[in-house]
């Protein structure tokens, strides 16, 4: 959970279900071992959660100032940023933290924004934890009719993906075209070199 927590690949949604089946349904351990399990993955996903944060705190802002064009972020996403997290930084963190997709990568904006860290692993944490219990809990309950549960949602994948792409698609279109209309307004409010009073 904690490696998850650092925007690598390693979801969530395979990781919970497995422990809270493998570890505790299958020997019989009983429920508050999902408990434990559920605290245990907040827990990882706090510590990846705060490297993360710091690392974005210390290199992010001067990384996307100098190369944000080429990730599809503006200057004006950060001022707005800044101003998002000063005023719904806690409940943004807390509602991030069980969207999948999302919630490994929560921490980088809230690190460039310099959110209170403190507040941030308090929501960070309470945010992870119906995430991890509840993932835990469907696999404990599951059981061993996990597999058949995956067969039955395999079919959704192909759609789902292809809206996904169809999203970011979408996305980087519309950003491309903002970062080029806010270079054009840099470059039209900038002096040409050889403008001045003729003397």
């Amino acid at each position: 959970m904690a490696i998850e927590s650092t925007a690598v690949p390693l979801p969530s949604e395979i990781v919970m279900p497995l422990g809270g089946w493998k570890l505790v349904e299958e020997k019989d351990l009983g429920f508050w071992f999902v408990v434990l399990a559920g605290l245990a993955g907040a827990i990882g996903s706090l510590l990846g959660s705060l490297i993360e944060y710091y690392v974005a705190r210390a290199g992010g802002r001067p990384l996307i100032a100098k190369y944000g064009k080429y990730l599809l972020i503006t200057h004006s996403d950060l001022d707005r940023g800044d101003r998002w997290f000063a005023t719904r930084g806690e409940l943004t963190v807390f509602v991030a933290r069980m969207i999948p997709g999302v919630r490994g990568f929560i921490a980088i904006p809230a690190g460039i924004a310099r959110m209170n860290v403190w507040r941030f692993a308090l929501f960070t944490f309470i945010g992870a934890f119906p995430w991890t219990f509840g993932l835990a809990l469907g696999g404990f309950l599951l059981g061993a009719n996990y597999d058949d549960i995956r067969s039955v949602t395999r079919p959704f994948d192909i759609p789902i993906i292809l809206g996904v792409l169809g999203l970011i698609g979408w996305f980087v279109w519309h950003r491309v075209r903002e970062i080029r209309a806010e270079s054009r307004a840099v470059t039209l409010s900038t002096p040409s070199s050889d403008s001045g009073e003729d003397g």
